[in-house]
């Protein structure tokens, strides 16, 4: 292995993706198998997950993925995807929560329940499954390669926006913030905590608004660089934050948005 190789590398590692069917969670785990890594993925769907571990280790690349059902949007979900967890592994280098739902309607009539679902699964699972399996993350950690977790934050959680999804980005802010308190707090036990804040990509959940050509090309001309983000731009980040390269990084809200954290609409001194 040479030096680019092992500063990048996640050879031997493994990992848990939740959501990793789909969207930004299958980035996640094709970027890590890239890497070496061996990735557990989960989504409630196991046949789409299956078959999206399929997919990925057909590709012939240095590690491998494994697909299980679990779901975090309920207590009872998230004990036994901690459990399945642990039947498969004693110790969990790398845990990406990516889970995550949506509900967008108008303010007038968004509904009571869009609140209690959506932080159910975006905040509150994320929370409960990463205190089940902290064990396993301190089994896997040491003070020169630290365990590592990424949280699934938004440019929505960043940018005062909503656009119909009141609960989803109230939520996503929650992810933030959480990342930041769990970052310190997890310091001493050389976990680091860091969060993915993404602009538009291709997945499920924006599908009303990026499938297709030129819904892409449409979306992506509101965004600072051009375009809306590339699968390869997740799974690089990924690497870069659980390979040596990320290693000192911890409390990191990393903006993947092409610059759309920064725009604005102001203009002091120029027309």
């Amino acid at each position: 292995m040479n030096g680019l190789e092992e500063l990048f590398s996640v050879k031997g590692k493994i990992a848990l993706v939740t959501g990793g069917a789909t969207g930004i969670g299958r980035m996640c785990a094709t970027g890590l198998a890239m890497g070496g890594a061996r990735v557990m993925i989960a989504s409630r769907k196991a046949e789409a997950c299956q078959a999206t571990a399929d997919e990925i280790n057909a590709m012939g690349l240095p590690g491998s993925v494994e697909a299980f059902a679990g779901d975090v949007g309920t207590e009872e979900g998230v004990d036994a995807l901690a459990a399945e967890v642990a039947s498969r592994t004693g110790r969990l280098d790398i845990l990406v929560n990516n889970a995550g739902l949506s509900w967008g309607e108008p303010y007038e009539s968004f509904p009571y329940k869009a609140w209690a679902r959506v932080l159910d699964v975006n905040v509150t699972g994320l929370f409960h499954l990463t205190r089940q399996l902290t064990g396993l993350l301190d089994a896997a950690a040491t003070d020169e390669d630290p365990a590592r977790i990424i949280n699934l934050g938004s440019v929505m959680g960043t940018q005062p926006i909503a656009d119909g999804a009141y609960s989803y980005t109230a939520s996503k802010a929650a992810v933030h913030h959480l990342t930041r308190t769990l970052a310190i707090e997890f310091a001493e036990r050389r976990i680091t905590v860091n969060a993915f804040a993404p602009g538009p990509f291709q997945s499920k959940m924006t599908a009303f608004a990026t499938a297709g050509d030129e819904n892409a090309r449409r979306i992506g001309a509101r965004v600072p660089l051009g375009r809306i983000g590339a699968p390869s731009d997740i799974a690089g980040a990924t690497l870069f934050l659980c390979s040596k390269a990320g290693a000192y990084v911890t409390g990191c809200i990393l903006p993947l948005d092409g610059g759309q954290s920064v725009q604005h609409g102001m203009s002091l001194f120029k027309d």
